[in-house]
């Protein structure tokens, strides 16, 4: 252990009291940055992710071709017409009429363009119960779904003619319009719902309005000013809609949180007799630490999703990374000049039925419930250390067994919307023709002779492979070189069958004709190839992306606390949190254990994008109590409490606030459990599952479990390692004086007068 009279102060110290001496100047710069981040991103205005840089392999490739030729693609609409009973065919007078029709209405809309026959086009079933009316909508294929309500309505309204034939319309721009109107404000109504709920676990934490009120102004205005920053990074590292959900997400779980650890040990503090400045002095000197510590090992892990070469998994590590960052700034600069001007201000508006309520229990022992779970924890270390990871264990159990997926359209909405039942007819009635592979074939001369016979050989032979069962369109631009073939997979909707079809296409059909001319390249893309590109590229990053993550989070644990040993469990138990997150679920997911308690449905998979995800998140956030609960055990061991009593007296006096801050990242993350769609729910799941148990099970039994049996050994240093730098210095004087007892005035360690 070091020396405990160090007068060496850490930047959280400094920067606290800064803020305490220089109230509203803090305050006021806080408030500068914010309006101009804002201001700055909104005149700058945020760049998007394009299509071309979503991904890498033959999906990027395709994408930045069509992007350099200047095409834009439209979007594509069909029209299903099928006899319901099993007699009526499309060579029936009554079926073409229908047809006839369909045609007539969507020309009419003056919408569309392109509009092609089924018997023009040869898209009849082999049943022949089954056609399809396929054209394009007009303008940009990203707005689309505006403007497709005409068309929709003209079709609807042929289906009320023609009783006897299911009419229904599917395509990007009629499936952009259905789920905007269905989820478009599932994600608003989460976003926005989330902060009433914070605040309102504040209040019953705090018992305060304006002490509940002052981590969620902070971590908004820290949300807000992160937003006018996103904008102008943007133009160096495009951004989403999804990063901005992500980004506001962890924004207010950190942002509440580290104003709460901060708040509850000036107010603990306070309750021991303490005057206003020793207050924040040793809040600042300590949870402010513990914050900074906290916030730097967040960043890390958020910038391991930058190694993912994903750009949407590189915008929302960025988003994530600036948006705690500006949080933990703000905790210990601003909050300090807040707690400072309110003073005994911030007990305003206190609720009745909470009066009785103190911070800390009013005696600093802490909670009475963790209290008792201590005793016997220590009582048998052994004993809770081995039943707390066997039960982790068996919970992560089924995460060996993970099978990863992007989910088909009835996967990620089920029944609910009339559209996935359109989309599963047409799969059925023509295989892979709703998702159909796109070849992109660019060439030096794309109408030369042996360019056009090998386009013709590629068509004959994506049949003839058992690849696809046509029919295989294609469409020539004459002016850029470039032509696109469309070709459905057979396998439809399967996902394994379809990725057959296409590794056919791609490794035996492409190279034996398109591969066989000079200059010709033919990436080949769609929604198969984009999810199996996906796949691979993922894949390929998770060891880089784990090792960042791991061996920084190590070496930040190792600086801060100066102790292999506790670098060391830092990660072994992070790792049995996010392990348990996924055996949790694969359960509930895969096989769909307990499915309809959180309104889900095992869906036999998880999102592909969802273990790498949450494995960055929860490492991150799991750190937020480590580094709390941690430093509070080595600030008692600092005071010279023995290492069993630093445990006890670490893990009661922060259990109050660890349980508070832990319940409104669960009922954050909740909140988007119950969004309607698949892949939320498993975010959000997963998200709330893994906090609740990092909360208590590895916080509360296992963590001082293993460190009552470690004993002395928790602050083993080998020598070798005395010379990296020492980040432990913000135990000052101040943050490790003595308790003030009655009749007493405060005094240090050695009994000297605690100045300001």
């Amino acid at each position: 252990m070091r020396n405990r009279e160090t007068r060496v102060r850490g930047i959280a110290a400094r920067a606290g009291g800064w803020s305490a001496r220089h109230r509203w100047a803090a305050v006021g710069i806080w408030v500068l940055f914010v309006v101009l981040a804002m201001g700055l991103g909104s005149a700058a205005g945020r760049v998007d992710v394009k299509d071309s840089d979503q991904m890498g392999g033959e999906t990027h490739t395709a994408a930045k071709i069509v992007e350099d030729a200047g095409i834009d693609e439209p979007a594509g609409e069909t029209v299903l017409i099928q006899a319901k009973s099993g007699g009526l065919k499309a060579t029936d007078a009554e079926f073409r009429d229908a047809v006839g029709a369909v045609v007539a209405a969507v020309e009419g809309t003056g919408k569309v363009t392109g509009v092609t026959s089924p018997y023009d086009a040869k898209t009849i079933s082999k049943d022949g119960r089954s056609a399809l009316v396929q054209f394009d909508m007009r303008g940009d294929a990203d707005t689309a779904g505006e403007r497709v309500e005409p068309v929709l309505e003209a079709v609807e309204g042929v289906q009320k003619e023609h009783e006897s034939l299911r009419i229904e319309e599917i395509g990007g721009a009629s499936m952009m319009k259905t789920f905007d109107d269905a989820f478009g404000d599932d994600f608003q109504k989460a976003e926005y719902s989330a902060v009433p709920v914070a605040l309102g676990i504040l209040l019953v934490a705090f018992g305060a309005l304006v002490a509940a009120l002052v981590p969620v102004a902070l971590a908004i205005t820290a949300i807000i000013a992160t937003m006018g920053l996103m904008s102008l990074v943007s133009h160096f590292q495009p951004m989403s809609e999804t990063a901005n959900s992500v980004m506001l997400l962890v924004g207010l779980a950190v942002g509440v949180d580290y104003c709460l650890f901060y708040l509850r040990r000036e107010r603990e503090e306070r309750a021991a007799g303490r005057d206003a400045q020793t207050a924040l002095r040793i809040a600042a000197a300590t949870s402010g630490r513990a914050i900074v510590v906290s916030g730097v090992t967040v960043c890390v892990a958020m910038a391991g999703m930058l190694f993912t070469g994903i750009a949407e998994f590189e915008a929302m590590g960025l988003a994530s990374l600036m948006v705690v960052a500006v949080a933990m700034v703000g905790s210990v600069t601003v909050l300090p000049a807040l707690l400072s001007l309110l003073g005994e201000r911030v007990e305003k508006g206190r609720l009745p039925f909470l009066r009785r309520r103190r911070p800390g229990g009013g005696t600093g022992e802490g909670s009475r419930f963790w209290t008792a779970v201590l005793k016997r924890v220590l009582a048998k270390p052994l004993l809770a250390a081995g039943v707390a990871v066997g039960a982790l264990l068996a919970v992560a159990a089924p995460a060996l067994g993970m099978k990863t997926q992007n989910l088909t359209l009835d996967q990620e909405f089920g029944d609910s919307l009339p559209i996935v039942q359109t989309y599963n007819r047409v799969n059925e009635a023509f295989p892979g023709g709703s998702d159909p592979a796109e070849v992109v074939v660019r060439a030096d001369d794309i109408n030369a002779p042996e360019v056009r016979a090998a386009l013709a050989d590629f068509r004959e032979r994506a049949i003839s492979s058992g690849a696809s069962r046509g029919p295989v369109d294609i469409t020539v631009h004459d002016g850029q070189n470039v032509a696109l073939v469309y070709v459905p997979l057979v396998g439809g909707s399967d996902q394994d069958k379809a990725g057959e079809s296409l590794d056919k296409l791609r490794d035996d059909v492409r190279p034996a004709t398109l591969g066989e001319v000079d200059g010709v390249e033919a990436p080949i893309t769609g929604q198969v190839a984009g999810s199996k590109d996906f796949n691979d590229q993922l894949v390929g990053s998770v060891l880089p992306v784990f090792a960042f993550v791991v061996v920084f989070a190590f070496l930040l644990m190792l600086l801060s606390f100066r102790s292999l040993t506790i670098a060391v469990t830092s990660i072994v138990l992070n790792l049995l949190s996010v392990g348990a997150a996924y055996g949790i679920l694969v359960a509930v997911f895969q096989h769909g254990w307990g499915a309809s308690l959180v309104g889900a449905e095992g869906v036999g998979a998880i999102i592909t994008w969802l273990p790498l995800f949450l494995f960055v998140i929860l490492f991150g956030l799991s750190m937020d109590y480590h580094v709390f609960v941690v430093s509070r055990i080595r600030e008692a061991r600092l005071r010279g409490r023995s290492t069993r009593d630093a445990i006890q007296h670490g893990v009661v006096t922060t259990a109050g606030v660890v349980t508070s801050a832990a319940v409104i990242m669960v009922a954050v993350f909740a909140i988007f459990g119950t969004l309607s769609m698949q892949s939320m729910k498993q975010m959000g799941v997963g998200l709330a599952a893994a906090v609740l148990i990092d909360a208590t099970i590895i916080r509360g039994v296992l963590l001082p479990a293993v460190m009552s049996l470690l004993g002395e050994r928790n602050w083993y240093l080998p020598k070798w390692l005395h010379r990296l730098p020492d980040l432990t210095h913000d135990e000052s004087p101040e943050a490790i004086a003595a308790p003030v007892r009655d009749g007493e005035g405060e005094r240090g360690e050695r009994g000297e007068p605690v100045g300001v």
